[in-house]
């Protein structure tokens, strides 16, 4: 991409400023188009206002300001962009609109021209439909809010040329931005690949296992996630992440591991689209902060436990030396009181009670996985004595840590929720997707995970996640957690998740 390369913006409003900024900021001169009319004009001095801000910050100077004010002008027509060498399309997300903008754009641009959408959603493949050149066209996906967000999806239809690719690559990377070639595909890369975290929290919240902010605590406090789920979905908006869930799960064949749940459905009627309507998950006040929400944390008034059974499991030694770490003994043999601690992994309590025979009255499971200076979840079968949570519960928070209590659940909550966003990571390698390291890469930076999808495969260990979905598998009978192919194949073997095909 030249120096004096030329960029047509099609669309004035919040994204199209973002790109119009980005493109701006990387030295490109840039035209605008807004079938709103005085909506280019309108769009273009949103932006320099923006970069003026930067002016009062001291990151550019007034002549910066004016070289780059001087960089961008208004198209008045969609043939005035004849002369651009890319354009990008970023209008609101209507496929016969789209078709209809790329179709008459071909009349005016040169051979040479790309023409890329900003579409999140729909098909590259059926905006090129309409082309007569259907090797230059190809998708430019970026994030909001796209000045902050460092990714850009580069997607490439089935007929985009390697050649086209690699230049909005350049010019991703030009814009400041980090390019990931994505293959064209329902919902992308990471639309893809954001719907495990979501939508296992809504199959929790389905099955009453735990209440929003239990999920979104453990998810913050156990495994790093900047945001828990629930609370996410209520920052983008019911009224984006339903839809675009039902998207992906109708444009990979209603495949189960994609499927949301009920009340993500009533929340989308109810209206409860989150922060913008002040009600989702959670209730919000005028500056968008969550009221009359707990924190999600056990109390009890119960004294701490001092002693307790921890039976002969795979992780008794971890198991054990937590129990001593908050301050109890642990007995050499079951003296038919004592609480019974266990750490299961993909397991529920019912199930590791009946399969050993142990007495699920006194059973207290515990998840070890992740993180545990701060927050413990732990979680009893149904008929168990509430004294031995309370008291186990109590020894915790003596020692100074916080605890989750929720019903009893194969996989406790952030094992089942970190399982299914590594898994469908996984089967986005296995069908082609991304590679699998820009598969990491572009989760990381456009949903602020704290490790990509296979990167968790990889900390939980690729044959401990292989064998935890196949307990929630066998346990629940259900194909959602149908493990794949990718991660078994891996795990048989014992390669690492990012080994290649």
């Amino acid at each position: 991409m030249t120096s004096k390369a030329t960029l047509g913006v099609i669309g004035a409003g919040a994204m199209g400023q973002g790109i119009i900024q980005v493109a701006l900021s990387g030295g490109m001169t840039v035209q605008v188009f807004d079938a709103k009319p005085g909506g280019a004009a309108a769009g273009i001095e949103a932006v320099q206002k923006r970069l003026a801000r930067l002016v009062e910050k001291g990151r550019i100077d007034e002549a910066e300001l004016t070289e780059i004010a001087s960089r961008t002008s208004v198209a008045n027509a969609l043939r005035d962009l004849g002369g651009c060498d890319v354009i990008i399309e970023a209008v609101f997300e209507d496929l016969e609109l789209k078709q209809q903008i790329f179709s008459e754009l071909e009349e005016h641009v040169s051979d040479d021209c790309i023409i890329a959408s900003n579409t999140s959603s729909i098909l590259i493949s059926s905006i090129a439909r309409a082309c007569r050149h259907r090797e230059r066209i190809a998708g430019m996906h970026f994030f909001n809010p796209v000045p902050l967000m460092q990714l850009v999806e580069i997607i490439r239809g089935p007929e985009t040329s390697s050649r086209v690719a690699e230049r909005l690559s350049e010019l991703g990377t030009r814009m400041g931005r980090t390019p990931v070639v994505v293959k064209d595909s329902p919902g992308f890369l990471v639309n893809h690949g954001g719907r495990a975290y979501t939508t296992e929290a809504i199959r929790i919240l389905h099955e009453r296992v735990a209440t929003p902010a239990q999920i979104d605590a453990v998810m913050r406090d156990c495994h790093g996630f900047r945001m828990g789920p629930c609370e996410l979905m209520d920052l983008t908006g019911i009224d984006v992440n339903f839809p675009v869930s039902q998207i992906v799960y109708d444009g990979y064949a209603q495949d189960p591991r994609l499927r949301t749940f009920f009340p993500h459905k009533a929340l989308y009627e109810a209206g409860r689209f989150g922060r913008k309507t002040k009600a989702g998950h959670y209730d919000y006040d005028e500056d968008g902060k969550a009221i009359g929400a707990d924190g999600g944390d056990f109390e009890t008034d119960h004294a701490p436990a001092t002693r307790l059974i921890v039976p002969p499991e795979p992780a008794r030694n971890i198991t054990a030396a937590f129990a001593r770490e908050i301050g109890c003994t642990v007995a050499e043999s079951d003296d038919s009181g004592s609480p019974i601690l266990v750490s299961l992994a993909g397991e529920d309590c019912a199930t590791y009670a009946a399969r050993t025979n142990s007495d699920h009255e006194r059973l207290v499971a515990i998840d070890l996985r992740g993180r545990s200076d701060e927050r413990v979840t732990l979680m009893t079968a149904p008929g168990a004595r509430p004294e031995c949570l309370a008291t186990v519960a109590a020894a915790i928070i003596a020692a100074g840590r916080r605890v989750t209590a929720i019903k009893d659940s194969p996989g406790f909550i952030a094992q089942r929720i970190c399982a299914m966003v590594a898994n469908l990571g996984c089967e986005m390698a296995q069908i082609g997707v991304a590679a699998p390291d820009e598969i990491d890469l572009a989760l990381k930076l456009g949903l602020n995970y704290p490790r990509g999808p296979l990167e968790i495969a990889e900390d939980f260990g690729v044959r401990d996640m292989l064998e935890m979905l196949e307990t929630m598998q066998d346990i629940t009978g259900d194909d959602r957690y149908r493990p794949s192919l990718w991660l078994r194949r891996r795990a048989l073997l014992g390669l690492p998740c990012h080994t290649p095909n």
